[in-house]
């Protein structure tokens, strides 16, 4: 099962996200990080555990409100052999394939930021797209994209928007459905994830990893924990 951490950005730094209320998020205060520059952040989550993935969410860019390009460059060349999922809103193609030229990682479609599905049909059988279908208390985006899992590429990550930085819990009954929906697609959990007992539920439910930010911040989530988890293992919840 593959745990991926998040760098929320906003205004240039490292934010904590909660409950997907955007405009309250403020620069993280974290024991991993002398600061909420994102570096530092990337360099106190790798110390958890050699991560093979980061999140990358841009924010700035998702509400059309200017961009962190020049933080995403720089944590790309500080993490050689880490590969960056990142988030930033594109909608359309020709921006899509510009970014993905850029090789800074691999491109997030979220649905949020879609009017149609004609950008992750476009895009479906490239390697480096993942689709985010993102929900608050429904989902997010034009409803053909979430009744059409023949157009999904082969990583879809369920992002339950007001489980973010919550302590809820995964949105385990959504995951299940999408799951089921989505055949041999890898489906990876966003949202409430709370320590290494979510990871064994979600690993036993065929879910093929999730995205962790407050858990890890918070020590409840621990690099014995995940190595637990990725062995097999089922063990006691860590608090």
């Amino acid at each position: 099962m593959d745990v991926i951490p998040v760098i929320d950005l906003k205004g240039g730094v490292v934010v904590h996200a909660r409950r997907g209320e955007r405009d309250r998020y403020r620069p993280i205060e974290t024991p991993l990080a002398a600061t909420s520059d994102a570096l530092d952040v990337a360099r106190g989550l790798m110390a958890i555990h050699p991560f093979g993935t980061v999140y990358v969410a841009d924010l700035d860019a998702i509400a059309g409100s200017g961009d962190n390009d020049g933080v995403i460059a720089r944590l790309r060349a500080a993490l050689p052999g880490v590969t960056l999922w990142v988030d930033n809103g594109i909608a359309e193609r020709g921006a899509a394939e510009a970014w993905l030229a850029r090789h800074l990682g691999d491109l997030v479609i979220g649905s949020e930021a879609q009017t149609d599905v004609v950008l992750a049909r476009a895009l479906r059988d490239h390697p480096r797209v993942v689709l985010s279908l993102d929900f608050r208390d429904a989902a997010l985006g034009p409803p053909a994209l979430l009744q059409d899992p023949a157009g999904w590429p082969n990583r879809v990550i369920v992002m339950t928007l007001a489980r973010v930085g919550s302590d809820a819990g995964p949105d385990t009954d959504r995951l299940r459905a999408i799951r089921a929906k989505a055949g041999a697609r890898a489906v990876y959990a966003a949202g409430g994830v709370r320590h290494r007992g979510d990871l064994v539920t979600l690993r036993d439910a065929g879910i093929a990893g999730a995205l962790v930010a407050s858990a890890l911040h918070a020590r409840r989530l621990t690099g014995a924990d995940i190595e637990a988890v990725q062995a097999g293992q089922t063990v006691q919840v860590s608090r």
